[in-house]
């Protein structure tokens, strides 16, 4: 991974256009290839980005174009670079999710006709680039979907299976993949997001799913 901290400003030009005005700012250069730029709030929400494969030139007017295969651009113009570090992280383990949302996982994924009538799993924790999907399969019309699942649903679970979709379409063997968002708590803002973005929200009572027997799974 590569850190650079700089006053920088930033130019999108693609499906549409965006500036980020001239301000210090935090750059990741990943080792998949993806550009994020940062401000210092918002947790872990980049202000602009570009997802992997893409490629980075640096021109000697200390001008950075980051494209994809699409054309996309990410122009980040530097006027003044703070801090310039590469760091090598090796392999990461994944995440250890915790007891409640690994156990929903896994009952969900042993009757996923409990979601509709003719679903079925293709595979737990499916891979991608920026991580594994909890559950990959499909419903009843055959249309593949991938499952987040959170115990508490908030704004970033929604963001963090949007760019599980985002990645997953861009595979002719699994697209169109639509979303599903399952947790025993969501959101209002979660919620509403979701349904912006055309994913379908699931609310689960684990204490139910726990004391179930037999195939009679109860999802709210």
């Amino acid at each position: 991974m590569r850190l650079v901290i700089a006053r920088c400003s930033v130019d999108y030009a693609g499906r549409l256009t965006a500036h980020l005005p001239s301000a210090p700012r935090l750059i990741l250069v990943k080792a998949d290839g993806s550009v994020s730029v940062h401000a210092d709030d918002r947790a872990y929400k980049p202000l602009n980005w570009m997802s992997p494969p893409c490629t980075l030139k640096e021109g000697d007017d200390k001008r950075w174009t980051v494209e994809n295969k699409t054309g996309e651009k990410l122009i980040i113009t530097m006027e003044e670079i703070l801090h310039d570090s590469s760091h090598e992280l090796g392999a990461d383990p994944g995440l250890i999710k915790d007891g409640v949302e690994a156990h929903l996982q896994e009952l969900l994924a042993d009757r996923m006709e409990t979601l509709g009538e003719g679903w079925s799993l293709i595979r737990r924790e499916f891979p991608t680039a920026i991580g594994p999907v909890d559950i990959l399969g499909r419903d009843g019309d055959g249309t593949t979907v991938a499952i987040e699942i959170k115990r508490r649903g908030e704004i970033d679970g929604v963001e963090q299976l949007t760019r599980y979709l985002e990645l997953l379409n861009r595979d002719p063997h699994l697209a169109p993949v639509k979303g599903v968002f399952a947790a025993q708590e969501i959101k209002p803002q979660a919620r509403v997001l979701a349904t912006d973005r055309g994913i379908d929200c699931v609310t689960l009572d684990y204490d139910a799913l726990r004391g179930i027997e037999d195939d009679k799974l109860r999802l709210f």
